[in-house]
């Protein structure tokens, strides 16, 4: 049988994996509704993908990316679709009700682009609020501006309120913004979106009405320097596989890579693995970052190139053609991740076009390009 005619370097992104998270999801959410964050092209894992594979179990969707809400109605979902930076200009307003999406207004401006719309569509509207992360969001003295602005008008359906928390994953907490949120909402009743990721799993008193998970559904911890990802009972969905392609002996002194920033202290053996930079490997991943060779954990040596990186054979029965996982089943990317000085979201986010893809569902494989 012919070898496919692609590189030996693939990313399985595992359907049953990517559900199974949703569901702890929803648990730690209790009945609140589940908004599945799918911005990035679905953190990198394949917009309609992710999004067919949740499409039966999500409450609705949440991305940034108005082409891609587009393509997704006019692919056929029907669910409510939350678009979490809102419209980036009044022209885009008609796209949205023709769409049936929702708007997140950040900013007067906005609102005031949805009061002169002229829209005879009513719109569900998410006002977004700033309680110190001062990103996105209205300001205490905004939010009764704008409610007046929407109130009456006949293109405005449901509010509901927003914020998003700056330290969930870390040691400040959520306490600070929800004495925020709390003092800016007086005695508003209106529904609450507020729990990412890292307050769903941390802060029950932040899951409210609606919560919005994003990193966590991809099999990563939001905050794994507290917390692993297994410990948090996820499984990861995406696994960056490779292979060698050759093997090298090394004397002492001999150096490897551009710039010969490793130099083997001793004889030893190094694999050279068909995976690097333009395939989404960070290149800044220093000597020692972790790595799975024929299922036996070791570490990259030297600078990472924009098709290739070496690892260290010491100890590993290995050769041509012998399987290295660079994160995933086996190796949490968060790990990788770490070493390398950045977060998961950014290895998923960068996994490059020309890596092929295999869908995996209950064990079943299913390629492509």
């Amino acid at each position: 049988m012919p070898r496919p005619l692609f590189r030996p370097t693939f990313a399985r992104i595992d359907l049953a994996a990517l559900r199974h998270n949703l569901a702890l999801a929803r648990r730690h959410a209790g009945g609140a509704r589940v908004w599945c964050v799918v911005k990035a092209n679905g953190y990198g894992h394949g917009l309609n993908r992710v999004v067919d594979a949740l499409s039966g179990v999500a409450d609705g969707f949440a991305l940034v990316e108005l082409d891609a809400a587009i393509e997704l109605r006019q692919a056929g979902l029907r669910q409510p679709i939350l678009m979490l930076e809102g419209c980036y200009a009044a022209d885009e307003l008609p796209l949205y009700a023709q769409y049936g999406l929702i708007p997140t207004l950040h900013r007067i401006e906005q609102v005031r682009w949805l009061k002169d719309s002229g829209l005879n569509t009513r719109l569900p509207v998410y006002l977004k609020l700033n309680t110190g992360m001062n990103r996105l969001g209205l300001d205490a003295g905004e939010l009764p501006r704008a409610l007046d602005m929407l109130h009456g008008l006949d293109c405005v359906g449901d509010i509901a309120l927003m914020t998003h928390f700056a330290d969930a994953d870390e040691e400040r907490g959520i306490g600070e913004q929800m004495e925020r949120l709390n003092a800016m909402r007086g005695g508003l009743s209106y529904p609450l979106c507020l729990a990412n990721s890292a307050a769903l799993l941390r802060y029950p008193e932040s899951v409210a009405d609606e919560v919005r998970p994003g990193i966590m559904l991809y099999g990563s911890s939001p905050f794994p320097h507290l917390r692993s990802a297994a410990a948090l009972g996820l499984q990861p969905v995406m696994t960056l596989e490779s292979e060698l392609i050759a093997v090298r002996q090394l004397a002492p002194g001999e150096r490897v890579g551009y710039g010969g920033s490793f130099a083997a202290d001793r004889p030893m053996r190094v694999g050279i693995v068909a995976c690097g930079y333009g395939d989404g490997y960070p290149r800044h991943a220093p000597t020692g970052t972790p790595v799975l060779v024929a299922g036996q954990r070791t570490r990259t040596l030297g600078r990472v190139s924009m098709d290739k990186l070496c690892v260290d054979l010491d100890d590993i029965d290995a050769d041509v053609g012998t399987p290295v996982v660079l994160w995933g089943r086996g190796l949490s990317a968060d790990e990788v991740a770490a070493s390398a000085g950045t977060v998961s979201y950014e290895l998923f986010c960068a996994l490059a076009g020309r890596v092929h893809v295999v869908e995996e569902n209950r064990g079943q494989a299913q390629e492509h390009p």
